[in-house]
């Protein structure tokens, strides 16, 4: 195996220097005279046998080289030239060691190689060094490693047998699934956990180690070896949520990472072994890889704390590998007497010098065992800096208020629906769990804001975890929101893709869809299964002449379908607008949820901040009576509670900074009071879009209200400028009001359109244009419920 230094680079060429003029004398051997020859010397280093125990000893810092001077060869006699003295001869010398690079390294009896993910260790001495990584994981009940086929909680990550669980499972879970104990925790119970044995500890996995931040991940980029016979890794950081800027977020599964575009270099001794980062489509496929795979999604921008999606990442181009380059098995032993002499000048020396203080420079932080640039001893720490926000601040109550009042975060229990969450439950049991499925369609409308999406989501969830338990037939859930359609007509496309994992045009998908559920050639692996369809925002899939909505609820109807649709809107008529050959085949099973009342919104707040005392009773009450007096909008309560929660905080961080000790009068020591409250109200109801609403002319005022009107009327957030115009006529002939004008109309609606609070179709056709509403129509019902020159606009909102 060839183990030869590689080449040297040409050094650039730097001026000669004028020599002073000597007498002339003839040079000692034939040169040419545009040639340059470089002098040497021999290093004072002594050569040692450098075992594989001795590659990670203190690096001896080498003795200043002394500084050498460019000579020019002499020129050939001429007349006019003066005698020039002879020259002194050469110094030889050897060159040291030069670094060397390899593709895979054998280190420690692992096979390591370019583009390999691995454990690194984090601390010298931590705890991460004191268990062995290796350790099989014990189950979470019996506390015994082996024994049988485990599964893995995704909310936990414990492991547990199957015959453990209560009830014992037959199979492992297609999909996600919680252990018992999770699932207790979400429902809000108070529920113990197992306990190990005395005297028995329970060992963490390398898994366990690095999502608590006792092990680093990284992915080497190249590995080479020093001049001083120690073997390096450069790698690229990898970082668990909680020390990225943003934090752990509830979308985060527990084994995901980021990749970072931090590099650091790291002693081969620093890393523990393999694991195994995989892109989404290589994680959803790894069934059963072991505890050592983790999901990598997104890329985590170190400097400017953003994301990026690997998958919008350009590769860039690789590197040509070197033909010369060989594996390298670091146990056996070499001699540095091998390394061939190399020839170096006196310009070279300072640059090579200056380049690496300025590569230094550009890393990041060094480690406590670092003096200038160079490391002594094992660099396990890496060159990672955990950012200071992570885990040296404690949250407070205000700032655990503000994160579980994100709409965004999924409660751990819904309530307050617990009647609707029992007839969704048994419209889908009986519609799955006979032996020939009948296909029926499900209607659920109520007011925005009042969990009916969530209740159905719960609902199958649990249905999920009594189908994994073996209490219930298999079945196949799709979810789909219109909101997410570019066009109705891609629904076909994205039933398809979920029921076959293929991608087509709507119309293959179309034709595909109707043999499966109409002429029994069926799609997929699932093809026998009952199909659970949820379609959200329903009336987005109205078109012209209705055929999407048609074709859709006219598959139930089928004989062998199989096919169980449950459909959700905010219009409560929406079937009685159809065509009658589509409000027949949607049935007359409808489910109403009514908005919250004042105590149903309060009871929503304090489940949410349940063991975070933050709120003043009175606040919350007071918050969920003037959202239930307007709207009843869960959402809204939601968002002026976590709005007040952060103006507390702020004005507690304000009077912490200032050091002055707040008192109980002007803080409210440190709690939502019923001010904050008021200035989030005021804040969300007397936003410049409803001044902006106040303030319009009169007949503008007329316009929203149709507009609002006419979107609970239809359930379409789109109107034409014909049908809009023709109810405000009608309206203020109703209440003896001045008619106005089509033109008078327009100029109104083109104003409303500039201050963007309306959205208008372009085109010149104005009688046939459509408008829309750029604001909720809770902003419109509370700008214009008491408007003192239109009393009578109230009654139509």
């Amino acid at each position: 195996m060839d183990f030869s230094t590689p080449s040297k680079p040409a050094p650039t060429p730097t001026p000669r220097r004028k020599s002073k003029p000597v007498p002339y004398a003839p040079p000692a051997s034939p040169a040419t005279p545009s040639a340059v020859r470089r002098s040497r010397r021999l290093l004072d280093t002594p050569t040692k046998d450098l075992s594989e125990a001795a590659l990670f000893e203190t690096p001896a810092k080498p003795a200043p080289a002394p500084t050498l001077k460019r000579k020019r060869a002499a020129p050939s006699p001429s007349p006019k030239t003066p005698a020039r003295a002879e020259p002194k001869p050469k110094r030889q010398r050897r060159a040291p060691a030069k670094r060397a690079f390899y593709r895979k390294v054998v280190y420690d009896g692992g096979e390591f190689a370019a583009g390999d993910d691995v454990y690194v260790k984090r601390l010298e001495g931590a705890e991460s060094d004191a268990e062995d990584p290796e350790e099989p994981e014990d189950c979470r009940v019996c506390f015994r490693a082996g024994g049988g086929v485990m599964v893995e909680c995704d909310a936990c990550l414990g492991g547990f047998h199957l015959r453990c669980v209560r009830p014992p499972l037959r199979r492992v879970p297609e999909g996600d699934w919680a252990c018992p104990y999770c699932e207790a925790e979400r429902a809000g119970k108070v529920i113990d956990r197992p306990k190990p044995p005395v005297g028995k500890k329970i060992k963490r996995t390398a898994k366990e180690k690095l999502l608590d931040s006792d092990l680093w991940a990284a992915r080497i980029e190249s590995l080479r070896r020093e001049p001083d016979g120690a073997f390096w890794a450069k790698v690229r950081w990898y970082t668990i949520p909680e020390e990225t800027a943003a934090g752990r977020q509830p979308h985060n599964l527990r084994r995901e990472l980021y990749r970072t575009n931090a590099l650091g270099d790291i002693e081969m001794e620093s890393i523990v072994r393999h694991c195994f980062v995989m892109s989404p489509k290589e994680y959803r496929d790894a069934t059963n890889d072991g505890d050592d795979v983790f999901y990598c999604e997104y890329e985590y921008d170190v400097h400017w704390h953003n994301f990026k999606r690997l998958a919008d990442i350009d590769d860039e181009p690789e590197t040509k590998e070197d033909p010369s380059d060989e594996p390298y098995n670091a146990a056996n032993d070499y001699n540095s007497d091998t390394d061939e002499d190399s020839e170096y000048d006196e310009e070279d020396e300072p640059a090579a010098r200056c380049s690496a203080r300025k590569n230094q420079s550009n890393e990041k932080i060094l480690a406590a065992n670092s003096w200038k640039g160079r490391i002594y001893g094992l660099q396990k720490i890496g060159i990672r800096k955990i950012p200071e926000h992570v885990r040296c601040h404690q949250k407070t109550a205000l700032e655990k208020a503000k994160a579980t009042l994100l709409l965004a975060t999924l409660p751990k229990s819904l309530p307050c629906r617990d009647k609707e969450m029992e007839e969704i439950s048994t419209f889908v049991k009986d519609a799955i769990c006979n032996d020939h499925c009948l296909g029926r369609c499900l209607y659920i409308h109520g007011v925005p804001g009042t969990g009916k999406t969530m209740s159905v989501l719960a609902v199958m969830r649990k249905l999920r975890s009594e189908f994994d338990s073996g209490a219930l037939r298999p079945y196949c859930f799709i979810e789909i929101n219109g909101l997410k359609l570019a066009s109705p007509e891609n629904i076909y496309k994205v039933i398809y893709e979920q029921l076959s994992g293929h991608r087509v045009g709507w119309k293959k998908a179309l034709h595909y869809l109707t043999e499966h559920f109409s002429d029994g050639k069926k799609i997929g692996k699932q093809a026998n299964q009952p199909i659970v369809l949820l379609i959200d925002e329903l009336d987005l899939l109205l078109t012209r002449n209705q055929s999407v909505l048609y074709n859709i609820l006219d598959w139930p109807t089928k004989p062998n379908s199989n096919l169980v649709i449950i459909g959700i809107a905010n219009t409560m008529d929406l079937p009685e607008k159809l065509l009658p050959r589509i409000s027949s085949r949607m049935g007359i099973q409808r489910l109403c949820f009514g908005p919250y009342n004042y105590r149903q919104l309060q009871e929503i707040i304090t489940s949410r901040l349940k063991g975070i005392n933050a709120f003043e009773d009175q606040a919350i009450e007071f918050a969920s009576r003037k959202v239930a007096a307007m709207s009843g909008d869960a959402r809204r309560a939601l968002e002026i509670c976590r709005r007040a929660a952060e103006f507390a905080d702020y004005r507690v961080k304000q009077f912490q900074q200032v050091e002055q000790t707040p008192s109980s009068a002007n803080t409210g020591n440190g709690f939502v009071c019923m001010g904050d409250i008021e200035d989030a109200i005021q804040e969300v109801f007397q936003a410049p879009h409803i001044q902006v609403m106040k303030n319009c002319p009169k007949f503008g005022k007329v316009i929203l209200a149709a507009m609002v009107h006419e979107l609970y009327r239809s359930g379409l957030g789109e109107v034409l400028f014909d049908k809009l115009a023709a109810t405000v006529f009608s309206w203020c002939h109703v209440n003896r009001e001045l008619l106005p004008g089509y033109d008078t109309l327009l100029k109104i609606c083109c104003k409303l359109g500039e201050s963007k609070i309306v959205l208008c179709e372009e085109g010149t056709k104005h009688k046939l244009q459509k408008l829309q509403l750029n604001y909720p129509s809770d902003d419109v019902t509370f700008a214009l419920k008491e408007s003192p020159d239109l009393p009578w606009l109230s009654k139509y909102l």
